[in-house]
């Protein structure tokens, strides 16, 4: 027998035009044209192996959940808590008690502001967000500070769209109690330094609340090695349906927060005295739960990990690298957000030409790209433009698909002049 171990096989180049064939929806014409999707920051598209699992779920097991002792409920529950599962493993949580299932980033964020925030922050407290966030990122905490009389701060973005460190360190003080930071920007696709900003809240401390919604489906998440407290994501940013989300959080804070919302399953004895609430995740997940969304999260979670996560970033990457450079080329077109750490969003502008009706243009043409100004309105104000034109990649975008981006803008400024 030799001793010499055999040589790896060469790793296998991802194929993005086979990925694309498990889309269904990829595979319509729009105005007479093939589809170009490149919306997937707003809604990923769903695979098949996705479409199937809840068709399954639907049509062979569907029931409510938890409490039921007949075939049907027990089949429910068991999918249903083997998803939770799934989403643990999938983010290395250290316990399925630490992963509440709610119907998207927004949910995850209000309860935390409500559940964490009014029970623990009082006047004179202050919470820290950067210029960077989503609007679900803001408006919780703003209406915390009206009920709880606390501070909102805002650590400042620069003109490339980075988050000024420095000024977040200035900012964090004795009074931070809460720092809650996006760890992809929506509208510019900035990376921001969320393992840095942990360990410096932390060492003030402070707790961290990370909007996961745009990294989830790009990049590895191990909320174990982040360090964070609480980390949110939602469902259909990753390949999975709509109506379902994530809020992980450290479990001796979850066990510390009350309930956010009252009613069936959260509960554990119910009198006209007195309610004791259940354990852990279940106590935050009052009522029916979408439990076909959580089976096809899973399977959303399967399917990515067929691919593999660290492929799918370097595609997207790649066509991210290609479009930036190929934009670039068209007169009177300025991209928006020139970070060095890029997700897979590239917004722009075109001189002559505001972004609703060049995303009217481009759908002409079938090409679906986001126009507005993307549920980040102070992101827009910093930069002084009302909108941007937004096109996002996903795992099943190809070069084609670029290239027809490309040609479509250049009828739009064929159009505008």
């Amino acid at each position: 027998m030799s001793a010499i171990a055999p040589l790896a096989a060469p790793p296998t180049a991802y194929d993005a035009a086979r990925v694309r064939r498990d889309f269904p929806i990829l595979s319509q014409t729009v105005n007479g044209r093939p589809l170009v999707y490149l919306d997937s920051a707003a809604s990923g598209q769903r695979p098949l192996p996705v479409l199937r699992a809840v068709e399954r779920y639907e049509t062979h097991c569907h029931a409510n959940v938890h409490r039921g002792v007949h075939a049907l409920s027990q089949a429910a529950t068991e999918a249903f808590e083997g998803a939770r599962e799934r989403v643990r493993r999938f983010i290395n949580a250290s316990s399925s008690r630490e992963i509440v299932f709610v119907r998207g980033t927004t949910e995850a964020i209000n309860l935390v502001a409500q559940s964490f925030g009014r029970t623990r922050l009082g006047r004179g407290d202050e919470i820290l967000i950067t210029a960077l966030e989503h609007h679900a990122n803001i408006v919780p905490w703003q209406m915390l500070c009206e009920q709880a009389g606390c501070t909102l701060k805002v650590a400042p973005i620069d003109r490339r769209g980075e988050l000024e460190y420095d000024r977040l360190l200035e900012l964090l003080s004795p009074r931070t109690r809460l720092v809650a930071v996006a760890h992809v920007s929506n509208a510019l696709g900035t990376v921001l330094p969320v393992k840095r900003i942990v360990d410096a809240a932390h060492a003030r401390g402070a707790a961290v609340l990370i909007d996961g919604a745009q990294a989830i489906p790009h990049s590895r998440i191990d909320v174990h090695e982040l360090g964070c407290d609480f980390y949110a994501f939602s469902g259909h940013k990753l390949y999975g349906p709509t109506g379902i989300g994530v809020l992980y959080g450290r479990e001796e804070l979850l066990a510390a927060m009350p309930p956010w919302q009252g009613g069936g399953d959260m509960i554990r004895t119910v009198s006209f005295e007195k309610t004791t609430y259940n354990d852990l995740p279940w106590k935050f997940e009052a009522g029916t739960p979408n439990i076909s969304g959580a089976v096809g999260l899973a399977a959303a979670m399967d399917y990515v990990e067929s691919l593999g996560v660290e492929a799918i970033a370097a595609h997207e990457q790649r066509l991210l690298r290609l479009a930036s450079d190929e934009v670039n080329r068209i007169p009177g077109i300025e991209i928006i957000g020139t970070a060095a750490h890029k997700a897979s969003v590239l917004s722009f502008t075109m001189q002559g030409c505001h972004p609703h009706d060049l995303g009217t243009i481009l759908d002409a043409e079938g090409v679906a790209i986001r126009t507005g100004h993307h549920c980040a309105m102070p992101v827009m104000t910093f930069f002084d433009i009302p909108a941007t034109a937004r096109a996002s990649f996903g795992c099943y975008n190809t070069e084609g698909d670029i290239e027809a981006l490309v040609t479509a803008l250049g009828k739009a400024r064929e159009v505008f002049g």
